[in-house]
């Protein structure tokens, strides 16, 4: 029979860097950002969902890399979760509404806490 350990419980994070293509005025950003916290949280399977702007530098243009716009990352509590909350509808309703407004790339990562 499966017991629950503490020690064996690892929440997992998924950190999406979304990179817009073309700027964006800093009202449609912020809308994007709550529509997107608004949208996971209403999944009912995140336990929590942070979003932060990128903090530009001079000459970062001038790398090759994906340069984000934003950052957004939400945890859950475990693979099977994470699973689920990507086939949800009303996220990929909102995914889809924005990314025909603004076109945007997203890089991501799924992993335990970094603290």
């Amino acid at each position: 029979m499966w017991s629950f350990r503490a020690d064996n419980f690892r929440m997992i994070n998924h950190t999406m860097i979304v990179s817009f293509d073309q700027p964006l005025p800093d009202s449609e950003l912020d809308q994007y950002l709550a529509d997107v916290e608004r949208a996971t949280l209403a999944t009912g399977l995140a336990q929590s969902v942070v979003s932060r702007r990128h903090l530009p530098i001079p000459g970062e243009e001038a790398i090759p890399a994906l340069i984000a716009t934003a950052i957004v990352q939400f945890a859950v509590a475990d693979t099977e979760t994470l699973a689920k909350a990507f086939a949800d509808p009303g996220l990929h309703e909102v995914i889809e509404r924005w990314q025909s407004r603004h076109p945007y790339k997203v890089a991501w990562a799924n992993h335990e806490s970094l603290s």
